[in-house]
């Protein structure tokens, strides 16, 4: 494996751990702030800005890396992370919150840059490998965060924050001493109009051919969006789970994530093909949510944790397959567009999500997890209904 890729991955770790503290204590950081025990809506608010401002600024940031090179948006987009963390550690009240949840979604926007990075250095053949390891990173980090977010939580709420903070710093330093630049920069003028974040979405909305593989990523975005609205709040009031139990059992789906993902998408895309694999994904997904919303012990959900993580086989095939949708020169923009899509469910569901949790909640919790499974339904006619080509060359905007 390359030394880029490397650092690539360990830069994705050390992400997913800073997102993964948080989670644990923000229901509690929430009651503490706003002094309200019912916390469902303020969670959606938060988790919804962050992904405005991701809506707003991943495009932004895609096309900016095609033209002046990914590293340098990676580096400022990191620097602004570990700031924005500090900030969020000292923030006293909501409205502070909220203002440095939607810094921190700007800044996170970078994942877009990421993926294109990934796109550039990998021939076609080996992007679904090594995006399932992309994605198994990201569930390594979940392995550590949020065990560590509760253990640190337990002891002071805002503790969580200031790590995050030291290891997005790391982040910076790993990629600004080892990270080479993985393409040679157009260096084209950049025209202000270009960075009308809606702009990009017009140019795959003018290609059909793009819509179907846009909204099966639009879903994919929205259901995972209800784990990080809920998790936290159903555990507590399903299974009286500490800031600790959560971590926990966040970090053993982290686990059998990363396992599933570093070893299975690319045999399951060579045996089955795409489609299969991605249909697979959500049949294994539906069943664990089910699981889940009939479970009375937490043992239960410790016990189809593997199960609930085969649900991610099929996204590295899914990125695969959106990569050869358009052509090289291309990619950043079209990453871009395909992190603002994503976005933009981010920015909706939670708002859905955290609305339906606060009817069930009283009645039956795990009810919401049912609303999940019925969203990943809308996504199989599509899937169905994708084509699968070699990219023609889109006319860019």
């Amino acid at each position: 494996m390359s030394r880029p890729l490397i650092v690539i991955y360990v830069a994705i770790v050390l992400d997913a751990v800073g997102i993964g503290l948080i989670f644990p204590i923000l229901p509690a950081l929430l009651r503490d702030v706003t002094h309200a025990d019912n916390v469902a809506v303020y969670i959606g608010v938060m988790t919804a800005l962050y992904a405005a401002m991701q809506f707003v600024f991943a495009p932004v940031l895609g096309s900016l890396s095609d033209r002046l090179g990914r590293r340098p948006v990676l580096l400022i987009s990191l620097a602004g992370a570990a700031v924005n963390y500090l900030f969020l550690a000292f923030a006293p009240s909501l409205w502070m919150l909220l203002l440095g949840r939607a810094v921190a979604g700007l800044t996170s926007a970078n994942i877009s840059v990421a993926t294109a990075y990934i796109t550039d250095i990998s021939p076609k053949e080996q992007r679904a490998r090594r995006f399932g390891l992309f994605n198994a990173m990201f569930g390594v980090g979940f392995i550590i965060g949020p065990v560590l977010g509760g253990v640190l939580g337990d002891h002071w709420l805002r503790l969580p924050f200031i790590a995050a903070a030291a290891l997005n710093a790391c982040n910076l330093l790993l990629a600004f001493f080892i990270l080479p630049e993985s393409r040679t920069p157009s260096r084209e003028k950049i025209d202000l109009a270009a960075l009308n974040p809606l702009k990009p979405l017009r140019w795959v909305f003018s290609v059909k051919s793009l819509l179907p593989v846009i909204f099966v990523f639009f879903v994919f975005s929205a259901t995972g969006e209800a784990y990080g609205t809920s998790w936290a709040l159903w555990g507590s009031d399903t299974f009286n789970w500490n800031g600790l139990w959560i971590g926990l059992s966040l970090g053993a789906f982290g686990v059998c994530q990363a396992l599933a993902q570093a070893f299975l998408p690319g045999p399951a895309v060579k045996l089955l093909g795409e489609r299969a694999t991605i249909l697979i994904g959500i049949a294994c997904a539906c069943t664990a949510l089910v699981v889940m919303a009939f479970a009375t012990d937490g043992w239960m959900i410790f016990a189809i944790m593997p199960v609930f993580a085969l649900g991610g086989i099929g996204v590295p095939a899914l990125q695969s397959l959106a990569t050869r949708q358009v052509d090289e020169s291309q990619q950043g923009q079209f990453q871009g567009v395909l992190a603002s899509a994503l976005s933009l469910a981010s920015i909706a569901a939670p708002l859905a999500f955290s609305s339906i949790y606060l009817a069930v909640r009283t009645q039956w919790p795990g009810a919401i997890w049912l609303s999940v499974v019925a969203v990943y339904a809308l996504s199989v006619p599509f899937i169905l209904g994708l084509r699968f080509k070699e990219p023609a060359v889109v006319p860019a905007t």
